[in-house]
């Protein structure tokens, strides 16, 4: 499997940022670590095994970033104000930064030119933050795999919201979207998968909520529940990588 390792100075965060490549062709994969994870992690937890069939036979790139949920999601004794504003910083970061690099990388190993979009892929608060990715910008990401996610702001923010929770909280931006909203089509053009088991450490409520909203507008992404023996946890993601991933790159 071919790897190349990054680190560049982010213009948006004020840091250097680091970012892993696994794969040498093929549809390109954005991997958001879970709370408070690190760019190595798509490799530490052994999901490199998984997609390697996708991977090694150039179907799939998969390009892994850095979170910075410490300052942001699992930073509950700070000033929300300012957590959700450095929050923003970090998407900028993805969809500024990342993703033009991405694409580059992606249209130079593959020979394509102006390829547009990639796959978000997450687990956990990965999940969310690969959901708000695929919902906010559908532009910039046409694919989504989100693993046990738990679909609401207030996860990280409790009780506190302004306009900057709301945009990055899908139960409740969604449910406020028009049902003749454009990005709705552009939504219906690319795929989307959300998965929730029902077994131990799940919290399948927003999942469920966001099929409904998903229902009601219009929104033709794939929501699926697995059963109570399906836990929150590395090995149930696995065997969940390896159903989904032909429906995402066929």
């Amino acid at each position: 499997m071919q790897t190349e390792y990054y680190r560049e100075y982010s213009p948006s965060l004020g840091r250097d940022m680091e970012i892993k490549r696994y794969g040498h062709a093929g549809r390109p994969v954005l991997f958001i670590p879970c709370q408070d994870g690190r760019f190595y992690d798509f490799e530490n937890f052994h999901m490199t095994d998984v997609w390697a069939p996708w991977i090694d036979s150039g179907r799939a790139m998969v390009f892994s970033i850095d979170t910075i949920d410490g300052e942001t999601w699992s930073n509950k004794g700070g000033d929300p104000y300012w957590r959700i504003r450095r929050h923003e910083q970090w998407m900028d970061f993805i969809t500024r930064e990342a993703v033009p690099f991405i694409r580059g990388e992606a249209n130079r190993l593959n020979g394509w030119e102006g390829y547009p979009g990639i796959i978000a892929f997450g687990c956990s608060l990965g999940a969310l933050h690969a959901a708000n990715l695929f919902f906010r910008f559908p532009d910039l990401f046409d694919g989504l795999l989100a693993l046990s996610g738990i679909y609401t702001a207030s996860y990280g923010f409790d009780g506190y919201m302004d306009e900057e929770v709301y945009r990055n909280s899908p139960v409740d931006y969604l449910a406020g979207m028009p049902s003749d909203h454009p990005y709705i089509q552009r939504y219906n053009q690319g795929r989307g998968i959300l998965c929730v088991g029902q077994g131990p450490w799940e919290i399948p409520e927003t999942t469920l909520r966001l099929r409904d909203i998903c229902a009601q507008k219009g929104i033709e992404v794939w929501v699926d529940v697995w059963g109570f023996d399906c836990a929150h946890d590395w090995d149930w993601w696995y065997k969940q990588v390896a159903y989904f991933a032909p429906f995402l790159l066929d």
